[in-house]
């Protein structure tokens, strides 16, 4: 339970004393709106980090190199935990917002700090708002904003942790649209830092490999039509060789 209360303490602390420089920044973006996003990014980044120390998790993280720098991009990910994200934003080069759920709006100061970084607010029950969703997510990557997805739509509660929901092929509809290529994400063991033993966090740790960069256009018409299932089978591969290598 002390890992969990160092965590909230955090948290709590960073966003209520957060108000001060988030109130700057509001008045940074008024006439500079890049060096707003990199000060967010940053501070973002770095508060992600303490919570993974306080946390105790370590992580061994494959390919990060193969992210481009120079371009942004769709980041697309399995998804098991709350701290997918956390582990996620860590390892993003550049600005990167995330594709959430509506309710995350109803949190004050963190909805606050989610908007500085581009993240997105996705209505799962209204199909028209949800395509206004995605429409706006292909603008951020016009404008050079990444933008990660779990296209699971949830988390997945499965103890196995090669089961995966399907992927709703509309969420790449973003990287389609827009042309930027798509990062599979695949991460192994993040659930067993909270949920496997709420409310207890427990030092963990963490596998990551980030693969290839997809890009859909050079895929075949079968694979285009259902480039979330294609995506998917990408990821499930690499978390089956993660697997494989932790049991050898």
């Amino acid at each position: 339970m002390i890992r969990f209360l160092l965590v909230v303490i955090f948290v709590v602390s960073y966003l209520v004393i957060g108000c001060i420089p988030a109130a700057v920044l509001w008045l940074i973006g008024q006439k500079n709106p890049g060096l707003k996003d990199r000060v967010s990014y940053h501070m973002i980044q770095w508060a992600f980090h303490v919570i993974l120390f306080l946390s105790g998790v370590k992580l061994t993280v494959e390919g990060q190199e193969k992210i481009p720098t120079d371009r942004p991009v769709l980041y697309v990910g399995n998804h098991r935990s709350f701290y997918d994200i956390i582990i996620s934003y860590t390892l993003f080069p550049g600005i990167t917002g995330f594709v959430a759920k509506k309710e995350t709006l109803k949190i004050p100061l963190l909805s606050l700090w989610m908007k500085y970084i581009h993240c997105l607010f996705l209505d799962r029950e209204n199909i028209k708002e949800g395509l206004k969703t995605i429409l706006a997510g292909i603008e951020k990557v016009k404008s050079g904003i990444s933008i990660c997805i779990y296209p699971e739509g949830t988390r997945s509660r499965s103890n196995d942790e090669l089961e995966m929901l399907d992927f709703k092929e509309g969420s790449l509809k973003i990287a389609e649209k827009s042309g930027c290529p798509v990062i599979p994400v695949a991460m192994l063991r993040t659930a067993d830092i909270f949920e496997n033993h709420f409310p207890r966090v427990c030092a963990t740790h963490v596998h990551v490999r980030i693969g290839d960069p997809i890009d859909l256009k050079s895929l075949d018409r079968e694979s285009r039509k259902f480039s979330g299932a294609y995506t998917r089978n990408v990821i499930l591969q690499m978390l089956t060789e993660m697997k494989d290598t932790q049991n050898s």
